[in-house]
């Protein structure tokens, strides 16, 4: 996995790396019992088995395992929020983005290498998160005013852009047309770390050589070619998130790992979306 929430967490973890104690199947005996016994365990009656049939479905309460709604609910509201602060922010205090910035950076690391997720602090890193894009996105939109004092709609584009790519992600791999192997495993993590000693480069750099405010080595043509290339790498990224989530779910890991689940797709949600902004700010700067 490449999603250091994800990589970091045991429970979201490849069942095969857990060795052959995690395939054993269960043993039965034969026991007797009121309903009489088999080789294979005791027999249950017609009218037991249509009661259990008949039973609501267990719910979280009732087993204490992560679901899939337990993941949607929690970063819906995650998500809410980071909008919610974000507008405030657009509004009020755009110059703040900085200290989000910072402060977004702490939270998310230590948050990313807890063991067991705390739902204050990752509340906390999507409040900081959001303070950071209220202001660094009015700060991108900014950049494509015209003389006549009009601006081009980037934010607008790529909040649709971040949703429609992730509606696309989850299709693919629902419908199993990309899968999570070993290969595509490795040639993300080289590709995402080759992305980032590039990044480092060119923030570098930037405190040397002038640019257009993405850094000398993101202008032009060759920087459109690295936001695609970015945005290419966050949607795989989402997927191997997809891809955690659903093996932590068929595990039954405790439902409290919701909250990492949830913080984990905010993460590549936001990376996802600033680069897409990047993307839109540089191709839209020069109209």
């Amino acid at each position: 996995m490449t999603n250091p929430v994800f990589n970091n967490s045991a429970v979201f973890g490849d069942p095969r790396a857990r060795g052959a104690r995690g395939n054993r199947a269960p043993q039965t005996t034969a026991q007797p019992g009121a309903y009489g016994a088999t080789a294979t365990g005791p027999v249950i009656e017609a009218q037991s088995l249509e009661q259990m049939y008949g039973a609501p479905a267990a719910t979280t309460r009732d087993t204490g395992r992560l679901t899939y709604d337990d993941v949607i609910i929690k970063t819906g509201g995650l998500l809410a929020l980071l909008v919610a602060v974000a507008a405030v922010t657009w509004n009020a205090a755009p110059g703040l983005w900085p200290l989000g910035a910072v402060v977004g950076l702490v939270l998310g690391l230590v948050n990313a290498f807890k063991k067991n997720p705390s739902p204050l602090l990752i509340t906390l890193y999507t409040v900081a998160q959001g303070v950071f894009l209220g202001g660094i996105s009015l700060a991108f939109q900014n950049m494509t005013i015209d003389g006549q004092g009009g601006f081009q709609p980037i934010v607008f584009q790529a909040v649709v852009a971040t949703m429609a790519t992730f509606a696309a992600a989850l299709f693919l791999f629902k419908s199993g047309k990309v899968r999570v192997t070993p290969k595509f495993t490795r040639w993300l993590l080289i590709s995402m770390v080759g992305y980032l000693a590039f990044s480092l480069v060119n923030v570098g750099l930037s405190f040397f050589v002038d640019s257009a405010g993405f850094g000398p080595l993101r202008d032009g043509p060759f920087g459109i070619i690295i936001s695609l290339v970015a945005v290419g790498l966050a949607a795989a990224s989402l997927i191997m998130d997809f891809d955690a989530i659903k093996r932590g779910v068929e595990q039954g890991v405790p439902a409290k790992f919701a909250w990492s689940a949830a913080f984990g797709l905010i993460v590549t949600l936001v990376w996802l979306y600033l680069e897409i902004l990047r993307l839109l700010a540089i191709l839209r700067g020069g109209d």
